[in-house]
């Protein structure tokens, strides 16, 4: 019986023909290798491992990239580069590992990549990985090594590198995504206070980060203009995954994609916090909540939402509740700056959501028994946070520690988002029928300066007023 290989002559596999692996060794040029690294990532990488060293002397680092993610059988989801490595090498190769080596006070750091596979090697056109017929111009060893200002070897020599790094450290640590059977065999954990310590260094962002993340909101704004212009088009029967998808061709287009999965909610799915479905309709009667960010090249993404009148003009009960999810937000952008507190922006958030809501008769309890922690009755409106980090992750530093978070204060070079909103749902019955499925929600980006702090997203206006001009401006 013929085996599986041959078993119909007439398909045989490619790489065991020698007439054609000769043929297909021959008659290529070079094509342009240059790395795809973003303008100073490298240098702001650079910066980054030196900032690290300085808390982990004597021991040895390794990072990891990670792969992308199956989708089925053999084929994938986009890979994007764990955000650890690329904020420590500038860099966004599937399967790479960081490994940096003591030395002295400070550490040499190397980076292992997988090797390309160029004509003369069967696996140009076999390996769908890492062939250059298949993933297109692959940069080498060099190339990448020249763009980073990085030494780089193959990645079959990463055991090696690890042993050497090792053997020169008093103990190795991991973040990132470093492949399991990699710390098996070096027994090595997954797990340590590495990514909590780049979590907390990650949250001051330097100039260039912070020029990436100006770049990333300047896009986003754009994009609510693509995206208001569209809104008749949804109306008439295009919907929610109309907006969405113009949004999301617009991060595609001006960045590597959407920093998150694009929130569009009309009338009743406003509420639904993170309503990323979009299968509904969008309603001209109804206000149209869009949280939108792009993610630029270099991965740094933005976060920015407003809630528009599906008709142009909010209704006098839209405006009444518009209005009060604004004066919440201004309370807390006027608490974001360097020595305040982390929770103070917070706190002034909810003052102002719970002080309106009494006024409106709905809250069960007195102002002070709903801001107490045994109370927050006014959450049922609002049970999410009211703001967070930004940076290479939407919500950046995720894997800090609550001392150095939530109960840390904010320092300049921090950027958060700010966003309070209310969460009227259509089947809850503590409200009045006109407040039933009505979901508003303002988000900016804020970065904090030595003195105070700019709202770097301030193109969008927040004020009911100025929302309607800006939507009248951008659908003409």
């Amino acid at each position: 019986m013929p085996t599986p290989e041959v078993a119909d002559e007439r398909m045989p596999r490619l790489a065991n023909v020698p007439a054609f692996t000769d043929y297909m060794a021959t008659g290529w040029g070079t094509p342009d290798r240059t790395p795809p690294v973003v303008a100073g990532a490298a240098a702001a990488a650079g910066h980054h491992r030196t900032r690290l060293s300085e808390h982990f002397p004597g021991q040895a680092l390794v990072v990891g990239a990670g792969t992308a993610p199956v989708r089925a059988n053999d084929t994938y989801y986009d890979f994007r580069p764990d955000s650890d490595f690329y904020w420590l090498s500038g860099a966004a190769i599937d399967g790479a590992v960081l490994v940096m080596v003591p030395s002295g006070s400070s550490h040499d750091a190397t980076l292992y990549i997988p090797a390309p596979f160029y004509p003369g090697d069967p696996q140009f056109f076999t390996n769908a990985a890492h062939g250059e017929m298949w993933v297109g111009s692959a940069p080498d060893f060099s190339d990448w090594a020249e763009a980073l200002a990085l030494p780089v070897k193959p990645l079959t020599e990463l055991d090696a590198g690890i042993a050497a790094a090792m053997h020169a450290a008093s103990g190795t640590l991991t973040a990132g995504k470093v492949p399991t059977d990699v710390c098996a065999r070096h027994g090595i954990g997954s797990e340590s206070g590495l990514g909590q310590r780049m979590a907390v260094l990650r949250m001051v962002k330097d100039d260039w980060e912070i020029a990436q993340l100006r770049e990333a909101v300047d896009h986003t704004i754009d994009g609510f203009a693509a995206v208001v212009r569209e809104v008749p088009n949804a109306i008439r029967g295009g919907g929610e995954r109309w907006l969405q998808g113009t949004f999301d061709r617009h991060a595609r287009t001006t960045g590597n994609g959407v920093g998150y999965a694009t929130i569009v909610g009309s009338g009743k799915h406003a509420p639904t916090l993170h309503w990323v479905r979009c299968d509904g309709p969008v309603l001209e009667d109804a206000v149209l909540l869009l949280d939108m960010g792009v993610e630029v090249n270099s991965f740094y993404t933005a976060d920015v939402t407003r809630t528009f009148p599906g008709s142009g003009t909010f209704s006098p009960v839209q405006r009444q509740v518009h209005d009060l999810v604004e004066k919440s937000h201004r309370a807390g952008l006027a608490a974001v700056g360097p020595g305040k507190p982390w929770s103070d922006f917070h706190v002034a958030c909810m003052e102002v959501i719970a002080n309106g809501l009494n006024d409106w008769g709905l809250l069960p309890v007195s102002v002070d028994e709903a801001l107490s922690p045994k109370g927050q009755h006014h959450r049922r409106y609002l049970v999410c946070g009211v703001g967070h980090h930004l940076g290479l992750d939407v919500h950046d530093c995720a894997h800090s520690s609550y001392e150095h978070y939530q109960g840390a204060t904010m320092e300049s070079g921090m950027v958060l988002a700010v966003e309070p909103g209310l969460y009227f749902h259509e089947n809850d019955l503590t409200l009045p029928p006109e407040f039933r499925g009505m979901g508003v929600r303002l988000e900016d980006n804020v970065l904090i300066t030595p003195t105070g702090s700019e709202v770097i997203s301030e193109a969008l206006p927040i004020d009911a007023a100025g929302i309607e001009a800006w939507m009248s401006r951008a659908q003409k």
